[in-house]
């Protein structure tokens, strides 16, 4: 993945600092309880919904477990209509490869699709080391492009800034780009898009290269399916000499009537839409265009090996798991240092990255374990089992694996766990009441120590109950 938010510190620090900005969960509070009641309205419509969710979950993991036959029919499929298939085995290998096909072009500017594929592998990075300028057309990526920040969510990657701040960036920064916002520009949100629009007519109609990702690619014709909002991603795949799509292994779907199952899930669980305003299909290379399809692996096949954190791949990047999250609804997508924040991206990126940093090993520590991530989930990926999995993966400090040793020895023998619950319930008056020693600082950091019992349950029972017999 890309090396964008390498060296943060673990995730408990990164969210520590989030907590502070009472801005920051303002905002979030507010766009997150909006699209979640949005997004409850318009699933309570369909008495199916959750046999289109075991649909969408079977169709996914059927693919899976055929995605080396699909992917290949993917390939033949594409070359068949004109277009030109490459494999890319991890980020180096696709960025090196659409940097050679903007260069062939002898362009130095390209227009962008909204793409959470190209955002992992840090594309736009990439390209500018070249002297390629990647602009993003979508507006939510547009303003944290001109910014200079980081998306925070899957969806509305701006999801962190208000309109007044909105305003700010665009009179500070649009300048830079050619066309400056106007110089009456209010926050209200029709004024804010009018300017992006102007903004962006001209990369639009100038601009010969442009770049893609794809929400999802159908095998049995080799059809790419971007879903929109804005009518960008139309004009970005359409407009262009030459369109260059980086998408992941997983984006792929056996056939069209596979699509029509989660033609009805995504809209409704990411925007609260019945359908989606712009769907754009196309095969191959469109008439006087050039076409390149990058698969991407960076990790998927990886993660494709292990049978319980495999699911994860399921993920269409609806964002609803966000949404739901009060983890995320106070800390933000910053606090987790992925192009994938929330529930999905603790149990995705630590997967995709592996957990060698501190900040990787963190993630699966990000959540409360309350299952509404998994509840609201239109494929019903089982985060909280993941997170549990991955918990058990990752790194522990020499103390805490004495710990879990010890409770283990102790926990394996009734009679020694009676043993040690009479020895704690004698010595009670030594443990402390409030915050404990060493290694458990952090634990009681943010809760007291539970009081030991005078005595324990089983010798009570055997009091009251046992003697009563």
């Amino acid at each position: 993945m890309s090396g964008t938010f390498l060296g943060m510190p673990a995730f408990p620090r990164n969210a520590e600092k989030a907590l502070a900005d009472s801005q920051l969960r303002f905002n979030l509070r507010k766009a997150t309880h909006t699209i979640r009641g949005r997004r409850a309205s318009v699933v309570e419509e369909l008495p199916d919904w959750q046999g289109l969710r075991a649909a969408g979950k079977a169709i996914k993991d059927d693919t899976l477990r055929n995605l080396e036959r699909h992917l290949l029919q993917a390939e033949r499929m594409v070359t068949e209509a004109g277009g030109h298939v490459h494999w890319a085995a991890d980020a180096e290998e696709a960025n090196r490869i659409v940097a050679d096909l903007v260069r062939a072009t002898g362009q130095t500017e390209v227009v962008k699709v909204k793409s959470m594929a190209t955002q992992e592998i840090g594309l736009n990075e990439a390209l500018a080391a070249e002297g390629v300028t990647a602009y993003e057309t979508d507006l939510a990526e547009l303003i944290v492009q001109l910014g200079d920040d980081w998306p925070s969510h899957i969806l509305v990657p701006a999801i962190h800034r208000n309109r007044s701040e909105i305003r700010e960036i665009f009179l500070d920064h649009m300048g830079e780009w050619g066309r400056p916002a106007p110089a009456n520009l209010t926050d209200e949100p029709k004024t804010l898009a009018e300017a992006a629009r102007l903004h962006l007519r001209e990369r639009f109609l100038s601009t010969k290269v442009g770049v893609s990702g794809a929400n999802f690619l159908i095998a049995e014709t080799g059809t790419l399916v971007v879903l929109e909002s804005e009518g960008n991603g139309r004009m970005c795949l359409t407009l262009p000499e030459t369109l260059i799509s980086v998408v992941g292994i997983e984006k792929i779907l056996p056939t069209w009537r596979d699509l029509e199952v989660f033609l009805q899930l995504l809209p409704r669980s990411s925007t609260g839409e019945r359908m989606n305003p712009y769907t754009s299909m196309w095969t191959g290379a469109a008439e006087g265009q050039e076409f390149h399809l990058v698969l991407l692996d960076n990790g998927r096949t990886d993660v494709l090996a292990d049978e319980v954190g495999r699911q994860a791949l399921r993920c269409i990047r609806c964002s609803a798991c966000l949404n739901v999250c009060p983890v995320y609804e106070r800390v933000g997508g910053h606090a987790y240092g992925s192009v994938y924040p929330g529930p999905i991206g603790a149990i995705l990126t630590p997967q995709l990255r592996g957990m060698g940093s501190e900040l990787d090993a963190s993630l699966p520590y990000a959540s409360s374990l309350c299952g509404a991530c998994y509840d609201v989930c239109p494929v019903a990926i089982d985060i909280p089992e993941v997170l549990v999995h991955l918990r058990a993966k990752a790194p522990h400090r020499p103390a805490e694996r004495l710990g879990l040793k010890a409770a283990s020895w102790v926990l394996d023998r009734p009679a020694r766990l009676r043993r040690v619950q009479r020895l704690a319930s004698r010595f009670r008056g030594l443990v402390p009441k409030r915050s404990l020693p060493g290694p458990g600082a952090a634990w009681t950091q943010t809760r007291d120590v539970p009081s030991v019992p005078e005595e324990s349950f089983r010798d009570w029972w055997d009091r009251t109950e046992g003697g009563a017999r």
